[in-house]
């Protein structure tokens, strides 16, 4: 049989579990045609933010779940690669504040040139919530305000000399690609009404409505391929954010302060760019601050205004795939925004020092070591990514990390028999069951499913592929048993195998075919 590759199909809703019936249900409902992926590798949980799909973001995770895409989430060591992203129909970047390297920027054009969809959701400028100078705005831009010509302007050297920095240059990314570009702005509290006029592919269905809390706006340079769906209304200085840097409010309003919302069609794929978080949060965080530990705040914008519906619009054209490269004779286009003086990167500067504030003592945005316990990323040991080759250091338990491990994972253990109990032949997208059956009970008993180049190709707990979650055995009549929910990933060749661990040792192999 020849290898199976099927780019973009969606297998990402599994469980692991063991007699005590544990599960993961962060995804609602599977879909075998579609797949999202959220970014939670470039500081999405930094300071107040706890944008991810068990968290702050679980509300609008939930939601795509009912429509019926399944959704994973990265790690926080990821870093993005198109070999990553092409296992995904749509990526989502939630408010990054760690910079994009010039190689997951490129990642991102060449998935999207290709089919790819991606989201970016940014905030208004100077939110820099993990105190390195970079906000979300100037991270999809590419460059910072006042720094592009050196992207490391103030930084210690200890900063500069960070993996997270290396590889990290400017350029004017989000328009020479996407045709659009985040304004230095700062808006708040403004209801934005929605017309019937920019309402493109149906996106404004149902949504009437939108609020802004301290949000930037886009400006459209490339209207060929970029197009705003919601604009501000009439505004004032009295729009403008009290801590804002600058005037706050560049203009009037109208198209001329740029869009709330815009969308951009890229090759094959499509974008969609949101000026702001709040519209997507929710009010359940689930991790601590990084720098101090305390406990966040985040509120439920996602269930204000029409929201929901406009998110859910969104996401249902992001997953539709449209080959048109240009919105040319698609819908009305808009005028290119125009650009002040002060917004050329070239000639941006700061209009105060930054970061705006001082980082505790210990605290080091680039250094997970320094995080407070309960925050995300202090514990890395996370599943890992696969598709990624810059995971090396990632430490968990589907890595044998050290020499000892590396020696004894080809033994196996003779002291309990071992009895495996699964289909002996699948489809890809079949949800299976492995049953683990023991004569004495072993602990943190896992599996993982490898195929014939080695490649991880088993879908666990809602994670991408990778090792199944560790269970100890329960007693089940006169045995222990643990049991394993699953399926294959898209990438699968006619083998695979089965590898079952006790304590990350290896304990038995087993075959299973793929139709």
């Amino acid at each position: 049989m020849k290898k199976i590759t099927v780019l973009f199909a969606a297998t990402i809703f599994l469980t692991a579990c063991n007699s005590s019936n544990e599960s993961n249900t962060t995804n609602l409902k599977s879909n075998d045609a579609s797949e999202i992926l959220f970014d939670a590798s470039h500081g999405v949980t930094a300071g107040e933010a706890d944008w991810v799909i068990d968290g702050g973001f679980s509300t609008f995770n939930d939601d795509i779940n009912k429509l019926g895409f399944t959704t994973a989430s990265t790690d926080y060591q990821t870093e993005i690669t198109l070999k990553l992203l092409k296992r995904y129909k749509a990526f989502i970047m939630p408010e990054p504040n760690i910079p994009l390297k010039s190689s997951e920027q490129q990642a991102i054009k060449d998935y999207v040139n290709r089919g790819g969809s991606i989201m970016m959701i940014a905030d208004h400028y100077n939110a820099d919530r993990n105190l390195n100078r970079f906000d979300a705005s100037e991270i999809f831009n590419g460059y910072r305000r006042g720094a592009f010509h050196n992207i490391t302007k103030g930084m210690s050297q200890d900063e500069i000399n960070a993996d997270r920095m290396q590889g990290v240059t400017s350029s004017d990314f989000l328009s020479e690609t996407f045709g659009v570009r985040f304004r230095y702005n700062a808006l708040d509290d403004v209801v934005l009404s929605t017309k019937d006029e920019d309402n493109a592919f149906g996106l404004l269905d149902d949504v009437e409505k939108v609020n802004m809390h301290a949000g930037s706006t886009i400006m459209i340079t490339n209207p060929e391929i970029a197009k705003g769906i919601i604009y501000p209304e009439k505004l004032s200085k009295h729009d403008k954010w009290s801590h804002a840097v600058d005037q706050g409010v560049y203009t009037n309003g109208f198209k001329d302060e740029g869009a709330f919302i815009a969308i951009s069609k890229l090759g094959k794929g499509k974008a969609v760019f949101i000026g702001d978080s709040s519209i997507v949060e929710d009010s359940t965080p689930k991790y601590v601050r990084e720098d101090n530990g305390q406990q966040k705040q985040t509120y439920d914008g996602i269930r204000e205004m029409d929201h929901q519906a406009l998110m859910e619009n969104l996401i249902q054209w992001m997953m539709k795939q449209e080959d048109y490269s240009s919105l040319k004779g698609k819908v009305s286009l808009d005028k290119p925004t125009k650009v002040l003086k002060f917004e050329i990167p070239e000639q941006s500067t700061e209009p105060k020092r930054e970061p705006w504030g001082t980082p505790g003592h210990d605290y080091k945005w680039y250094d997970p070591s320094t995080f407070e316990p309960g925050s995300f990323g202090k514990d890395t040991k996370h599943v890992a990514v696969p598709g990624n080759e810059h995971q090396q250091n990632n430490k968990s338990i589907n890595k044998k990390d050290n020499t000892d491990n590396k020696t004894t994972q080809d033994k196996t253990i003779t002291g309990s028999k071992i009895d495996v109990q699964y289909p002996k032949t699948v489809s890809i997208g079949q949800r299976f069951t492995v049953d683990v059956y023991t004569q004495e009970q072993l602990n943190q008993v896992s599996i993982e499913l490898i195929d014939a180049d080695g490649e991880q190709v088993g879908l666990f707990d809602g994670n991408p592929p990778g090792q199944s979650r560790a269970y100890d055995t329960k007693r089940n009549e006169n045995r222990f048993h643990s049991y394993f929910h699953g399926k294959i990933a898209r990438e699968a060749n006619d083998e695979i195998t089965i590898n079952i661990y006790a304590k990350n040792q290896l304990i038995q192999k087993e075959k299973m075919i793929v139709r």
